[in-house]
């Protein structure tokens, strides 16, 4: 297999935007997700906390960051989004979440998913914190894409 180069640094290993300008446009979609362990304790308190419901503000905090990911990560292109879903789902000691990002563009929008899971869960974890800091965020990843001249990626699941 051909070793491929870092398509952000330069032939003199100085950062650089990468060119998109030749690109076609096409639909982008990329999902990813995360975890939070929680204590069960603090599963069972989530409806009663003071700082208003979690989940709630958890995922508009994921959606904000997904829409602000170019202002967070230095080499990320702006771009306009079409859509940005964030699942979550709450379970015995942890909380899952989900988001999906799509757009019609040049470039991919694997960032803007990752970063979406990245900010609900560090609400969340802000949110919660009141109750434990016995918290970990974990297993933060990208499990597909589509669009673009790469193709298809899914993680391979174990």
């Amino acid at each position: 297999m051909k070793e491929q180069p870092f398509n952000h640094l330069d032939a003199d290993g100085k950062s650089r935007m990468v060119d998109v300008g030749h690109k076609s446009v096409t639909k982008r979609i990329a999902i990813a997700e995360g975890s939070l362990q929680v204590p069960e304790s603090v599963i069972q308190k989530l409806s009663k906390l003071p700082k208003g419901n979690p989940i709630e503000v958890a995922r508009i905090a994921g959606i904000m960051a997904a829409k602000r990911t170019s202002d967070l990560i230095p080499l990320c292109h702006p771009i306009t989004l079409e859509k940005v879903q964030v699942d979550i789902r709450v379970e015995k000691a942890a909380i899952h979440v989900e988001a999906t990002v799509q757009c019609q563009g040049k470039t991919g929008v694997e960032m803007e998913a990752l970063t979406a899971v990245s900010a609900t869960l560090l609400t969340l974890y802000d949110m919660l914190k009141s109750q434990s800091h016995d918290m970990t965020l974990s297993n933060i990843s990208l499990l597909e894409k589509s669009g673009g001249k790469s193709g298809t990626y899914q993680k391979s699941r174990q």
